[in-house]
This record gives structure tokens, C-alpha cells and sequence, in this order.
């Protein structure tokens, strides 16, 4: 049986300092986050996700973004590599995190960088996009890790967003969604379906045709419930102001087999 269980980590009380790169900066709630981040794990739960807590990272503002320390491919953790060398001790406690629950862990090391958020997977296809913060040598390293598994790893350019799941996710059935303005060369992907929002572009898939979306996308909720999916609403803008989504809040561990 896959595994259903999800990484989340509880937000640094020093996260109004974390990174901000493509937009301003402006005041961020921190009890707010708090309450936004536990309605987000609640979410997860209630739709039959366990959810797995990684030790706090206090003395890390940008930690809540657990998904920027890790990519997993079937039972096989990467441990990234920052590319902001202030989120590297991030990734420590993900680490033992994945190793307790069985995973066989590889590192990407110097001078690889490769942040979790510009990975995305769709099947055996795993895009990465090359950006800001994931050089080539990253994408080098991601391609021995996860190719002899049977991925197929595609590098896609970026240079409009923070990292490739800003700017694209995936439905269920492997169409690519995403906030046109922000990708770099749409073509690249089979299917691409334009969104009208930016936080439209990201979607959790829960199961059962379910996405989990951010309440700031009501347009795009509409649009994807038009087409038969099924859009689950939650709050997240606190994180959205540090360019924070849905999918970046936790890691999905889909195929850990007890």
C-alpha cells in the first residue's frame, strides 16, 4: 500500500524575517501564521494524510518551507542544498526526519545547489527548474540520484518566479497548471492550462480528485471545480507574503511502503 504521510514543520517564531526575492516586503501576522499553519495541517489530516512533524527550526525564519529541504522519488530521499545559504541548516532535521521513517537518504553536495520548491513530479517525469536557486550542478545531481530509478528528469529554465512550483503545479490527471506571467516557456510541458491567479498555480492533491489551493484564488478554484475537480479552500496570507504556497508547507511521502 503507498504511503500517505506528510512532512510539516511549525513556523520559526522569527518568520516575519524570512527571504523575500520577487516581491516587497510587508507585515507579517505571526499568531496569524501560527493559526493559518495549524488549519493547514488540519487539512492534510482530515483528508487521511498522517502528518509527520520535523523538529522546529526556531533560528530559521524561511523553515515552515519544509519542501525547499528535500525532494523524495519512490522510497529515495534528496537532501537539498540551498541555494540561500542562510536556509542550509534547514535541512538537518528533514534529514533524520525521512531516515526515521526508512527512507534511503543522498545528499546533493558542493557546488550543487537545488532547493525543494523547483521540483516538480508528474508520474516518472520529475521537471526541475534551473533558476535563482537551483544551478546546474543541482539539476546534475537530482538526474544521477533519481534516473537509475527510472525518472525522467527534465530541466526547465526560470527566471520569472522564486522557484518552479511558484510558478507551475500539476492536476491529477498530468495537466500542467500555471500563472502564465510566470512561466518561462510553457511549451516545454504536454498539457499547460493558463490560470487567472498567481496562487492559482499551486495545488496540493489530496486525493479523490481533491486539491488543496489557497483562498486567495477564488477564480482558479472555480475554473478547476468547472472542470471536475474538486478545489479544498484554506488561508495562507502570511506565507504568500513571503512567497510561501500551498505545496511548499509540507512534503508529500506518497510511495513509503510499510
Amino acid at each position: 500500500m503507498p504511503s500517505s504521510k506528510a512532512l510539516v514543520r511549525r513556523p520559526s517564531p522569527r518568520l516575519a524575517e524570512g527571504l523575500v526575492t520577487h516581491i516587497g516586503r510587508s507585515h507579517v501576522d505571526q499568531e496569524l501564521a501560527v493559526e493559518q499553519w495549524g488549519a493547514y495541517v488540519a487539512t492534510l489530516r482530515a483528508h487521511g494524510w498522517e502528518t509527520v512533524e520535523v523538529d522546529p527550526a526556531d533560528d530559521c525564519p524561511d523553515g515552515v518551507f519544509v519542501e525547499d529541504a528535500v525532494v523524495m522519488y519512490r522510497n529515495v530521499a534528496l537532501i537539498a542544498r540551498p541555494g540561500a545559504e542562510t536556509r542550509r541548516p534547514e535541512t538537518a532535521g528533514v534529514e533524520e526526519a525521512v531516515a526515521r521513517l526508512g527512507c534511503s537518504v543522498n545528499w546533493v553536495w558542493e557546488p550543487g545547489t537545488l532547493e525543494g520548491g523547483d521540483v516538480l513530479k508528474i508520474g516518472d517525469t520529475v521537471y526541475v527548474g534551473r533558476g535563482g536557486r537551483t544551478n546546474a550542478a543541482g539539476v546534475l545531481q537530482l538526474r544521477a540520484a533519481f534516473e537509475p530509478l527510472g525518472a525522467r528528469v527534465v530541466a526547465v529554465p526560470m527566471s520569472k518566479a522564486l522557484h518552479l512550483k511558484s510558478a507551475v503545479t500539476a492536476l491529477p490527471d498530468g495537466t500542467v497548471i500555471g500563472y502564465e506571467p510566470l512561466v518561462d516557456t510553457p511549451s516545454l510541458f504536454p498539457r499547460f492550462l493558463p490560470v487567472p491567479e498567481e496562487s492559482g498555480a499551486h495545488v496540493v492533491l489530496l486525493g479523490g480528485g481533491k486539491l488543496l489551493m489557497a483562498a486567495s484564488a477564488p477564480r482558479t478554484a472555480e475554473l478547476l471545480a468547472d472542470l471536475g475537480h474538486e478545489p479544498v479552500l484554506v488561508e495562507i496570507s502570511e506565507f504568500e507574503k513571503l512567497e510561501g504556497c500551498v505545496t511548499c508547507l509540507s512534503v508529500r511521502l506518497r510511495d513509503l511502503y510499510a
